[in-house]
């Protein structure tokens, strides 16, 4: 089975993140911390809700066009991996979706783009929490000079509270398990992860729908925990005759985790592979 490589489609997307985060980044550089005004403060919130405004709709219409893609590619290797036809471009001519795939493709573009969604709503609520704790702070610096009118602030004040809102955009999530993500390494992650594990899905449901009911694990020389998996086969579906284990159940901090490059290659007859 083909390894897929969704590089070219991941980098596209985290383009779209890392040039709204220098737009909000320069929003945030010009943000006057001498006007405490409410009106100052909802302008430049304003405009940083709209740069995520026009992020969200870029990444609604990548997962739009990406999620399906990656399925197809999945029944293609099914097609292929079962003897169709020899070649994915073969292939590719002949993918339809099942009823099971059309339901997962469907569930797997609203999730993805409820999960990117969740990403910009992050970032918004951390920059806008830091732009009104900074300028709080700067309310009370001047308090405590005794600064009136517009008079600058004390420089290293100044870009300690700048570097405060520089910092919003560097840690925008925290997953559950507590650790905290620059947004752009965190859309990475979650992108390529979900598109490898759509293939393979999408190549599951093909090949049980084509009573194909095992797999084997790719290999590809892994270092981590993945390599006690490599080649191994598997049940497709549970209840399938044999001492196999089902793909299912498999420990995800072993095999199949996130950016995790292994695919499953479906066949009918295990036991000509063990």
């Amino acid at each position: 089975m083909a390894e897929h490589n969704y590089d070219k489609q991941v980098e596209e997307l985290v383009r779209y993140y890392k040039q709204a985060v220098e737009r909000i980044k320069s929003e945030l550089d010009r943000f006057d911390l001498s006007d405490f005004s409410r009106a100052n403060q909802l302008a430049t919130l304003k405009n940083i809700a709209d740069i995520l405004k026009g992020l969200n709709e870029d990444a609604a219409q990548w997962v739009a066009d990406n999620i399906p893609m990656a399925a197809r590619a999945g029944v293609a290797d099914a097609i292929v991996a079962l003897g169709v036809v020899n070649t994915a471009a073969e292939a590719m001519q002949i993918v339809k979706f099942n009823r099971v795939n059309k339901e997962l493709v469907a569930a797997a573009v609203a999730d993805t783009q409820a999960d990117l969604l969740a990403v910009t709503q992050n970032v918004e609520r951390r920059v806008k929490a830091t732009v009104r704790q900074v300028v709080g702070e700067a309310m009370r610096q001047n308090l405590a000079q005794g600064i009136n009118g517009r008079r600058t602030m004390n420089a290293d004040i100044m870009a300690g509270l700048r570097g405060k809102l520089g910092d919003s955009l560097n840690t925008g999530i925290i997953d559950s398990a507590g650790r905290r993500w620059d947004p752009k390494v965190y859309v990475d992650m979650l992108s390529r992860t979900k598109m490898m594990r759509m293939t393979m899905d999408a190549t599951i449901n093909e090949a049980v729908d084509r009573e194909a009911y095992y797999g084997q694990i790719s290999s590809h020389g892994a270092k981590d925990a993945c390599r006690n998996w490599e080649g191994r086969i598997v049940k497709l579906v549970a209840d399938a005759p044999g001492d196999y284990p089902y793909i299912g159940d498999l420990p995800g901090r072993e095999i199949f985790h996130p950016r995790c490059r292994h695919t499953v290659s479906p066949i009918r007859r295990p036991d000509r592979y063990e």
